[in-house]
This record gives structure tokens, C-alpha cells and sequence, in this order.
């Protein structure tokens, strides 16, 4: 009688906990490259929510989040005033946080300047690595920087136009997240399929 199979995990990076949506995330999501603009402005308000914060906790609120802030429409989001705020304040799907939320809607505005001068947030976001995704060579999780010379010229330039909750440490995750930089250790099943991705814009 033969033994039944049992199916093996593959290797991933440290901070990928056991937690489904944390494995799912990591799998499908974290490094690979992103150039719309609605996925980037649902990272910059996801990514602004976080501080102080775990991103497990905000993953789980992120379809809450979706819902809240109409899908990251930042036309829409743009719009919000103090009947809106005041709505998302009292929605417990999300970090009831005033500084946090009135920080997504005027980064929703800061976000349309920039696509109304570059032609689209991605363009101007992705000229910070000339337009093709970084690869690093991180042996363990203590091998990934809080953050880069690169971080702090993209956080200090997004701040000179009226960003907020966007120093260089969210940013640098902000920057894992969207895939313009490739921070999955060397051991990670995923690291090389992430490299394959990148493109030059």
C-alpha cells in the first residue's frame, strides 16, 4: 500500500505568517509590478492607514476599505467632504483615524495634480528606478532596509506636493508593495517569478 502524498509548502519570506490573507498576499501581490493608477492609490491610502499599525490588521480590512472609499476612485475620493468624513469616522470596517482619513482625501488631490502634470501617477511614480522594478540580493528578513536614498527622494518629493503620511519608511513598503522593488529573499519560491515580471517602462 503506497503512502499517501502530502503536499509541500514552498519556501517563503519570514514575514509571511500562517494567516491565509498573509499568504495570499505575499503569493500573488507583494513585489509584483503595478502600473495602474487605482491600484497605486489603494496602496498609498493603504500604506498611510498602516502607520502604527500591523499590515496583517489592514489586510483584513481591506475590502472594507474598498467599499469605504468607493473602490479608490480618486476622482471620487477627491470629493469628500465633511459629511463623507464624517461618514468613514463612524464606519468600524476601517481605522477611524481623522487625521488618517482627511490624509487619503487630500492625497486623492495631490494624487490627481500629479496625473494632470505626468499623465499618470505610474509615470511619475516609476521614474524614481527609471521605470524598471529593482532587484535586490536579501539573504534574511534583517538584509531588507526600512528604507533607501531612493525612498527618501520619493518620500521628499510626494511630501513638496501636498502628500501626507508618506515618509520614507511607509514609502520604502509602499515600494515593496507595488513592486518597484524586488525584496523577496533569496530563498523564496517567489523571488525569481517576481524578477521575470519586470519591464522596462
Amino acid at each position: 500500500m503506497s503512502k499517501s502524498k502530502t503536499s509541500v509548502e514552498p519556501v517563503r519570506c519570514g514575514w509571511a505568517s500562517a494567516e491565509p490573507i498573509y499568504v495570499r498576499y505575499h503569493d500573488e501581490e507583494w513585489g509584483v509590478p503595478a502600473y495602474d493608477d487605482r491600484v497605486l492609490f489603494e496602496f498609498l491610502v493603504l500604506e498611510g492607514a498602516q502607520a502604527g499599525l500591523s499590515w496583517l490588521t489592514i489586510l483584513k480590512k481591506r475590502e472594507a476599505y474598498r467599499k469605504a472609499f468607493d473602490d479608490f476612485d480618486v476622482c471620487k475620493v477627491a470629493r469628500y467632504g465633511a459629511a463623507k468624513v464624517a461618514a468613514l469616522m463612524a464606519d468600524a470596517g476601517i481605522v477611524r483615524n481623522r487625521l488618517k482619513i482627511e490624509s487619503a482625501v487630500k492625497n486623492a488631490r495631490a494624487f490627481l495634480e500629479v496625473q494632470d502634470e505626468f499623465g499618470s501617477f505610474s509615470d511619475y511614480q516609476w521614474r524614481f528606478v527609471d521605470g524598471k522594478p529593482l532587484q535586490t540580493s536579501v539573504k534574511t528578513l534583517h538584509d531588507i532596509p526600512a528604507r533607501t536614498e531612493i525612498s527618501d527622494a520619493f518620500s521628499k518629493d510626494l511630501k513638496k506636493r501636498g502628500f501626507n503620511f508618506v515618509g520614507s519608511t511607509i514609502v520604502y513598503a509602499h515600494m515593496q508593495a507595488v513592486g518597484m522593488v524586488n525584496d523577496h529573499v533569496e530563498v523564496c519560491f517567489r523571488r525569481a517569478s517576481v524578477a521575470k515580471l519586470a519591464k522596462r517602462r
